[in-house]
């Protein structure tokens, strides 16, 4: 149990809580929101022991275990992955490699004593058990295997906290805090992520700008506003409702407050000038200062826009033909193909790495292709919003320059200041350079850019980042009523569920094309997985022995007949379709075999599918050898 009693804290003149208290399970999962400033993180670094308070008590259950990762971490470290992220086990790893030396030479009783001991240690602590868990979370995260050998020191900011957050897992807390933890996450780790807490035993508060985080996994929404804790049970979606309603609430009663507060004003003043009414007044003044005021929070000013007509593109906007992109030794991607119609919305998902942002700058013409053809169809106006926005904005610039360079002679100052300030940028404001902007702002101008040139066809990479809850909703609202084409790539799954109606998986071999948006493409991968599985089914002996009793000594005309006759080459697009899904079956279980204990029943029945694979692999490939010739 974490308990808060009145808790006060003051910056400057500012007032961050007031009386705030909170009583909070263990196994509770809470969703921390409230606009920038209001004092989320505060909140966070009070319960981790990282901030005082001016009064009020904080008391913890005894023997209670937080954790707490704040946004950003200096992580130091000369270890590789592995050993990093097994740390938090203490000496476990160490015994584990004096062990290793001492198997190497057992012949003195010293180093007999010392391995037994070493031995028991390993046993107690369950090393395999917590190599295996400690791995499994790296992966989860993103990380790959043979990376795990690789230096602490030569990884990205952005890798290093994933690090952090899965140390941060690995340490089995009875509580945890976390202050954006998906703000490093590619979408493949977010739902890995998300899993993990949903089945997780220990309760969290969660700071986060991802809604489908917020409406998935908490159970309550903890509000700070005006230095107010509002408590909301329910999820996000809930809390909005229930904050519409007190919010009428608190408005009918400040509006009441308001009234009386004049009138007792105007007798007040009224008596003041009577020098027989004089104590009275002071006494009805010193009843009106003890009146709690009410406070409403007014409306946050947020992005607003909506787009002007466009003009009318051709039906096919983009099509890409057998692209391929190198770098060095590397593959990034190849054999990527695929058409994007006119007012379709899609979206490119992969985890980081793979190359999306590789694949948009080839695309817009940034980096040349390796092979392959890109054509952008009839009257397509292409308008762009690139992820790094140093390099895309002129930093000496002033807000209203950059934004007035990149638009026609037709766009007027007017209209110029009337998107910008759509997007909070408002009189002196947009006489701001742009080297001093936050990433948010930076995010801002670049969209206004984007917004002016009234193209058809946006690509746009990452254009949710550093948005808050509300900034999203309406960028989104704006981007469904777009009626030109979109292709974009987001981590933010609420964000692809709500816009994309088409999802391209992209791969090193490839693209995948879906129909729907995020959740739809979820549910169609795991339907091929399920189908991919079901084929080493019992159920599906029959089908197997029937691949395997393709008549091998069919005539060469015959089957040159077969090869020009629809059916048939069908039958090879679906094979080659099994093929493509069975080597990713194989690849999958090879890794899972990989981490599996030797010996153990989960061992042998991987094994077991391996060699399952293998063979329905073999067959597939004898037919499929059968119908080419």
């Amino acid at each position: 149990m974490i308990n808060g009693k009145d808790l006060n804290l003051f910056f400057r003149q500012q007032t961050v809580f007031d009386d705030i208290s909170f009583n909070i399970n263990l196994d509770q999962k809470i969703g921390l929101v409230g606009r920038n400033g209001s004092g989320k993180t505060t909140l966070l670094k009070v319960l981790a022991g990282q901030q005082n308070l001016d009064s009020g008590t904080l008391s913890i259950q005894k023997d209670c275990t937080l954790a707490y990762m704040p946004q950003e971490v200096v992580l130091l470290s000369d270890k590789n992955i592995l050993q990093e992220a097994f740390s938090v086990f203490g000496e476990l790893l160490e015994f584990k490699e004096e062990s290793d030396k001492l198997e190497q030479d057992l012949t003195c009783p010293l180093d007999i004593e010392r391995y037994a001991f070493l031995q028991e240690k390993l046993s107690e602590f369950d090393y395999a058990a917590k190599l295996i868990q400690t791995k499994k979370i790296l992966l989860g995260l993103g990380f790959l295997e043979q990376d795990f050998e690789n230096k602490v020191c030569e990884l990205s900011v952005g890798w290093k906290m994933r690090l952090v957050l899965g140390k941060l897992l690995l340490q089995d807390a009875d509580f945890y805090l976390f202050d954006e933890p998906t703000n490093h996450l590619d979408i493949v780790a977010k739902d890995w992520f998300l899993d993990f807490l949903k089945n997780a035993r220990f309760g969290f508060i969660l700071v986060s700008h991802d809604r489908y985080f917020l409406n998935n996994l908490c159970e309550y929404i903890y509000e700070l506003s005006l230095g107010k804790l509002n408590v909301y049970r329910g999820n996000y979606t809930k809390y909005l409702e229930l904050k519409e309603q007190n919010k009428l609430l608190q408005e009918k009663k400040f509006v009441e407050q308001q009234k009386y507060i004049k009138k007792q004003e105007e007798v007040i003043s009224r008596f003041k000038a009577k020098a027989s009414k004089a104590k009275m007044a002071q006494s009805m003044m010193k009843s009106l200062d003890k009146i709690e005021r009410i406070e409403i929070e007014h409306e946050q000013k947020t992005v607003n826009f909506s787009f002007h007509d466009i003009k009318r593109a051709g039906k096919v906007v983009l099509k890409v033909k057998n692209l391929s992109k190198i770098f060095g030794d590397k593959v990034i991607f190849k054999n990527v193909n695929f058409e994007i119609e006119r007012g379709q919305k899609v979206a490119v998902v992969a985890p980081n790495g793979m190359g999306k942002t590789t694949l948009f700058n080839t695309v817009i013409g940034k980096l040349k292709p390796d092979s392959g053809s890109i054509e952008l169809g009839y009257n397509v106006d292409l308008a762009i919003f690139e992820q790094d926005q140093n390099r895309s904005l002129n930093l000496e610039n002033t807000i209203l320059q950059e934004v007035e360079n990149s638009c026609t002679t037709s766009q007027t100052r007017a209209k110029v200041r009337s998107f910008l300030g759509g997007f909070l940028f408002s009189g002196d404001s947009v006489d701001k350079k742009i080297k001093v902007l936050s990433g948010g702002e930076k995010n801002r101008v670049a969209m206004v850019k984007v917004l002016l040139q009234n193209a058809n066809f946006l690509i746009l990479d990452e254009p949710t980042n550093h948005l808050d809850l509300q900034s999203k909703e309406i960028l989104l609202k704006a981007l469904r009523q777009y009626s030109g084409t979109i292709l974009f790539v987001s981590h933010d799954r609420d964000f692809l569920n709500e816009l994309a109606d088409h999802i391209f998986e992209l791969t090193h071999d490839g693209i995948c094309s879906y129909v729907g948006n995020y959740d739809a493409f979820l549910y169609q991968k795991a339907e091929q997985e399920k189908s991919d599985i079901n084929f080493f089914d019992d159920k599906n002996i029959e089908n197997k022995k029937q691949i395997k009793n393709i008549n091998v000594g069919q005539d060469l005309d015959k089957k040159l007949e077969k090869k020009q006759d629809y059916k048939t080459r069908k039958k090879m697009a679906n094979l080659e379709s099994k093929i493509a899904r069975l080597e990713k079956e194989k690849s999958l279980v090879y890794v899972k075999l990989g981490h599996a204990i030797y010996g153990t029943q989960e061992y042998d029945n991987l094994n077991s599918r391996v060699q399952d694979v293998e063979q329905a692999l073999e067959d597939c490939y004898k037919l499929w050898e059968e119908l080419e010739i």
